[in-house]
């Protein structure tokens, strides 16, 4: 017998995260067959809105075998595959089962860069910027073991982050997109950090359930060049199946000009891999009340209520600063008091300080008042 949660799951998908129409097209990307099961119900919550479903199914195993033996060629012809029918979509949903997320570890960095730049980033930007899309992750063994729980109080824990009313939270994010619209002097200060840019005319957008699940952070973009000090990350990070922790970055005048970590050598890699690695395409705080700790999964992670992420490389299309880059990695930075606590102000009057919103038309957005 199918949970009950798991069909309400797929209609909150269907209906709320991609407002799925009658007669459009949506493609379900399965990764792992744990997560089949879910996208069964998906494919009937499709039919009953009277769409059309079209599913991918993906072995992470298989996947690292083709890209270690891939050329240039095979990847083009992948995209062109992939893309073709990507144009034809309205919506995506994408849920991730893998067993083991060290599955790639083993693919050299070039045919990662190769992969990425060949086959992915087209593809990816298709989309990212033409469909109505949103990603999850399923609650089996593998990401129940990266939350330190058993599998069953990782289920209830994962379907109180996915299925909370995020009609409700998108209503309290209000107050904090329309701050941040009119913010112009962004200084975050921390252990081990101190970081000043500008966030002026960039707007702000919510995340309420829409694209990823869970959800629950508002984001922006600093002004390229505007960033100048000192970020100390104090959340771990799998970033081309390598875990980095102890990651920290000075900037002055946007630029990435001192990255270390517990692989120094590795992390330059990444941000040397094209001129926009250096400089970031993402500010966001994270407000889920649900997700407190990081467990190693980005789409958990960069949700921790009292934290934030800021994201070297790639600036989103609809919160486009300039930047252009191959890569978007979300490195998060908790300030709650357990993880060391932290001040964020907005043109030098504070908004949260350890994690909880100050300003009294914010304090909607605190973990008591959005459970």
């Amino acid at each position: 017998m199918v949970d009950e949660r798991l069909k309400i799951l797929a209609k909150n998908l269907v209906n709320y995260s991609v407002k799925l129409k009658e007669n459009e097209n949506i493609l379900i990307d399965l990764g792992g067959e744990d997560c089949y099961t879910l996208g069964n119900e998906i494919v009937k919550a499709v039919y009953e809105v009277k769409a059309n479903p079209f599913v991918k199914i993906e072995d992470s195993n298989i996947k690292n075998t083709i890209i270690k033996g891939a050329n240039k060629e095979m990847l083009q012809m992948m995209k062109n595959q992939d893309l073709e029918q990507m144009k034809k979509m309205d919506a995506y949903i994408a849920i991730r089962a893998s067993k083991n997320i060290s599955n790639l570890v083993n693919v050299p960095n070039e045919k990662m860069e190769m992969y990425e730049k060949e086959y992915m980033d087209e593809v990816l930007n298709e989309r990212v910027d033409n469909t109505r899309w949103v990603i999850l992750r399923y609650p089996n063994d593998s990401m129940a073991q990266l939350a330190s729980m058993n599998t069953e109080e990782f289920e209830d824990f994962y379907f109180n982050v996915c299925n909370l009313d995020y009609a409700k939270m998108d209503k309290a994010m209000d107050s904090l997109k329309d701050l941040m619209s009119k913010t112009d002097k962004v200084h975050i200060v921390g252990p081990g950090t101190d970081l000043s840019f500008s966030i002026k005319g960039m707007g702000a957008i919510k995340c309420a359930g829409e694209y990823n699940i869970p959800d629950g952070e508002v984001y922006s973009a600093p002004i390229k060049d505007s960033v100048n000090g000192k970020i100390s990350y104090n959340a771990l990070s799998t970033y081309r199946n390598f875990t980095f922790t102890d990651v920290v970055l000075e900037f002055k005048d946007g630029k990435i000009i001192n990255a270390t970590a517990n692989d120094t050598k590795k992390i330059n890699e990444i941000f040397d891999t094209d001129d926009g690695a250096r400089y970031i395409g993402e500010f966001a705080i994270g407000v889920n009340p649900y997700v407190t700790k990081p467990m190693n999964d980005i789409l958990f992670d960069e949700k921790i209520a009292g934290s934030f992420h800021f994201t070297p490389g790639r600036a989103y299309k609809d919160m486009d600063n300039g930047n252009i880059s191959s890569i978007h990695w979300d490195l998060v930075c908790i300030q709650t008091q357990k993880w060391g606590g932290g001040e964020i102000y907005f043109d030098d009057v504070l908004i949260r300080k350890d994690g909880i919103f100050v300003l009294p038309e914010l304090q909607c957005l605190n973990p008591e008042n959005l459970m």
